[in-house]
């Protein structure tokens, strides 16, 4: 094990100034250190509060595993392997890292699939894991019991590393590369100055920085306060159990993981570690880490542990006649959705945060370091950071009774995968004003961003719960239902949950033209359908514009893009803009009517002409309906006709109680947002975050047609946009696919095969109740260039869960490919 030189700063050697200041001398904060020295950024100082390690790093598991659901998560878990392979070469220092291999177990028919489908999508971005048999997992396991085992997904290149000797490695690399690490030096105060940070303030006096990397682990959220930055994250307990050594059991055993007991296993100097995830946990730290809590033990809560303990005993029998060396508990920190905080934060400029790691610091530490460090050089992340960025997040989200309610499933999180997840804590508080009137109309509530939203509805007499599997779960008849009511008569949905901004001012035209891709100088009552491109031509946002009046704009983005929009507005209006952003989401309850007899339905309600000739297609009017005065937007988002209607929170249950009563002279049907995917999936819609990310150019995902190269004045990315297209050649294209074969399901994440040869993967995927079969949005790549007729002339196949099935492909939507109907 390392043994860490000495780096306590003497009074004459603490430094006042550097160019970055990282905070945290945990895994995370020394591979950041480092990746920026290897990125020539030498001028960097990093702070530990107590010693290296300290915190949740030294008593990591130290489990180094490959296989995610994400391209992102498996290239930062693949990097972070293979660093620690090599860094002992590169620094003397040896993290201990063995490729033991790695086993997760399957004991059902779900979980078989599920994995399966995962081994799929690993095995495309270079993670080579086999399914093997039960008697093989036995063979590598003699002391299992394996008599329930369907399946075992075995990938050899994965192991296990020493945290404490990894840690240290990193930091001798980082002092290599020129950082200075000073230890016993705990930050007690943020410097800012008009929106930046400029310093931080230690017990050993201040230092002025450019950059500021808060990686405090669990601290990582007091730490955010001291700077006025949101950082959600909340400990909670872990455990693991080390036995006395036990014979027959062998060294160097590949690691295990049993999703289905919440637990993993590996060897321990000749006895068992047992770790467990298990799905209702124990927060931790409700009023703060102890002051004095660096390499410090949790009292077990054997009581609530006891029974999840022996259930995974059941593994590995003999474990109940060894001894126990250790039980152990200790803090992990856990964010509201399982995703990393990652990014600069939306509060204050310069100031980045890299933490929340869900008890996955040490296997995701290195990739991620060296994806912030990449970040902060370049100004703009070097990968799809969708899942990560921490500005997806509200700042209710980190209130302490919201962390604390929600981490108490999240533990059990890390072992359950079912498609359309819902979390079932902290919940039922962010609501429409028709929440109540929807789940009387047998409403199933799925959430996002903390917003309650109809999922699917019941039918009359049947209770809303949904029965998760990855086959046709309970719901799949009544959304197919609403979706073919949207096709054929009409539907009305809760769009609430959209984020709604006014941009108002003078210069809100110029302000906005020059972010928007596409041209927003339009006349009032116009709909403009654009991307927000960064200086590399790639998409950071994707929304409607409305203009409203000669000096008043509103724009409506995804929920989840709600901070992230907010602050890159703000970032890019100049100083001396007369501009004024206002955040407008709770004031209006959306309520969208889509369909063939959308029409006849609000033309009943209302005195305004709603025919085509008087309110045609991406236009908005003010409308009356009843007493109230409602923003109708022609725009759909499933391929019909139909109206989005803007109505004031006050007015909301008055305009829904008119729209259901004279919906149903025209068999008006509720829909939830199970129909609004299939729906948009079969006319090709991008959804942002899902199918199209910070990555991808509009060119390359076929929204080319949304970009204005030629307006007056330009835009953000244009230049880099112009540069892409003379090039002429394009590496990769967005398509639609549609099965063959009505049956499987697609969830994305299913690799592409063009003449048998996996050309990229599944983005999404749904079921094309129209199209009579699954369809998804995928990328077809090719490194010489993908044109049309390299799509159009191949033979394709998508794999779902170990087998290939025959598809079609087009790049313009299958469903009313001229766009017919949303004109009509």
């Amino acid at each position: 094990m390392a043994e860490a030189e000495s780096t306590k700063p003497s009074s004459d050697s603490f430094p006042s100034q550097a160019q970055v200041v990282v905070i945290g001398g945990g895994v995370i904060g020394c591979s950041v250190a480092y990746h920026l020295t290897k990125l020539g950024w030498r001028d960097v100082v990093l702070l530990e509060r107590s010693q290296l390690t300290a915190g949740t790093t030294w008593h990591a598991a130290g489990l180094i595993v490959t296989g995610f659901s994400s391209e992102t998560t498996i290239g930062i878990a693949k990097y972070t392997r293979d660093l620690y392979a090599r860094l002992g070469e590169e620094t003397g220092q040896d993290t201990g890292f063995k490729p033991v291999g790695y086993i997760q177990i399957a004991s059902n028919p779900d979980r078989v699939n599920v994995l399966r489908r995962r081994a799929d999508y690993s095995r495309m971005h270079g993670v080579i894991t086999e399914e093997i048999s039960a008697a093989e997992v036995k063979k590598m396991w003699p002391l299992f019991d394996t008599s329930d085992i369907l399946a075992g997904f075995y990938t050899a290149e994965d192991g296990r590393c020493n945290p404490i000797d990894t840690t240290m490695a990193l930091a001798k690399g980082a002092r290599m590369g020129g950082a200075r690490i000073l230890e016993e030096s705990k930050v007690i105060g943020i410097r800012k100055e008009r929106g930046r940070v400029i310093g931080v303030v230690t017990d050993k006096g201040a230092i002025e920085a450019e950059y500021v990397v808060n990686c405090g682990g669990m601290w990582a959220r007091e730490l955010g306060k001291m700077a006025g930055v949101n950082v959600p994250l909340h400990a909670a307990e872990h455990y693991y159990l080390i036995t006395e050594p036990i014979q027959g059991l062998g060294r160097d055993l590949p690691i295990v993981e049993d999703p289905d007991l919440f637990a993993y296993y590996r060897d321990e100097m000749g006895g068992l570690m047992l770790g467990m995830f298990e799905p209702v946990a124990g927060p931790w730290g409700m009023k703060g880490i102890p002051e004095n809590f660096s390499f410090g033990e949790i009292a077990p809560d054997w009581d609530r542990l006891l029974p999840y303990l022996e259930t995974a005993m059941e593994r590995i029998p003999i474990v109940k006649e060894a001894g126990v060396h250790k039980f152990f508990c200790g803090p992990e920190s856990f964010t509201p959705d399982m995703g990393t905080l990652m990014g600069e934060a939306p509060e204050l400029k310069n100031y980045f945060v890299l933490a929340g790691f869900n008890s996955l610091g040490i296997l995701l530490g290195a990739g991620s370091g060296q994806i912030l460090a990449q970040w902060i050089v370049d100004g703009l992340p070097p990968v799809d950071v969708s899942d990560i960025n921490i500005s997806r997040l509200m700042p209710f989200q980190n209130t302490p009774k919201f962390l604390h309610d929600r981490t108490v499933e999240l533990l059990g999180w890390q072992y359950v995968d079912w498609p359309n997840l819902q979390p079932e804590t902290a919940r039922n508080v962010r609501k429409s004003a028709v929440y109540d009137r929807l789940a009387r109309a047998g409403a199933y509530y799925g959430q996002s961003v903390g917003w309650e939203y109809p999922d699917w509805f019941a039918p009359e007499g049947v209770e809303p719960r949904v029965e998760y599997s990855w086959g046709r779960q309970n719901w799949f008849e009544y959304a197919a239902a609403e979706h073919r009511a949207a096709r054929e008569g009409v539907i009305l949905m809760d769009l609430t949950h959209m984020s709604k901004f006014l941009v108002q001012g003078r210069d809100a035209e110029k302000v906005l033209n020059r972010i928007c891709a596409n041209n927003i100088a339009v006349p009032a009552g116009r709909i403009v359908y654009t991307q927000w491109l960064n200086e590399r031509g790639t998409i950071e946002a994707d929304m409607t514009v409305t203009r409203l009046a000669e000096d008043c704009f509103l724009l409506v983005v995804v929920d989840q893009s709600h901070t992230h929009v907010h602050s890159w507005l703000k970032n890019h209006t100049p100083h001396e803009a007369h501009v004024f952003v206002t955040d407008v989401t709770s004031g209006y309850n959306i309520l969208n009517v889509q369909g063939p007899k959308s029409r006849e339905l609000i033309s009943a309600l209302t005195n305004v002409d709603m025919s085509n000739e008087a309110f045609p297609y991406l236009t908005m009017q003010e409308i009356d309906v009843g007493y109230a005065l409602v923003k109708a937007l022609r725009v759909t988002y499933v391929g019909e006709l139909g109206w989005e209607l803007y109505v004031p929170t006050e007015f909301t249950l008055h305009v829904f109680d008119l729209l259901v009563e004279a919906g149903k002279n025209v068999g008006l049907k509720h829909a939830g947002f199970q129909a609004l995917d299939s729906l948009r999936l079969e006319k090709g819609y991008r959804d942002y975050g899902h199918d199209i990310d910070n990555t991808d150019t509009p060119l390359e995902v076929g929204l080319g047609f949304a970009v204005a190269l030629d307006k007056r004045g330009g835009f953000i990315g244009r230049d880099a946009l112009v540069r892409h297209k003379e090039a002429g050649i394009f590496k990769y294209r967005l398509a639609q696919f549609l099965l063959d074969d009505p049956e499987p399901l697609l969830y994305g994440g299913e690799p592409i095969y063009r003449n048998k040869v996996c050309v990229g993967y599944l983005r999404t995927g749904g079921y094309g109740h129209t199209l009579g079969a699954a369809v998804g949005l995928g990328e077809v790549e090719h490194e010489a260039g993908v044109s049309a007729d390299f799509i159009k002339s191949g033979s394709y196949e998508i794999e779902v869960a170990g087998v290939r099935y025959p598809a079609k492909v087009s790049l313009r939507p299958m469903y009313d490919p001229k766009g017919q109907r949303v004109r009509s």
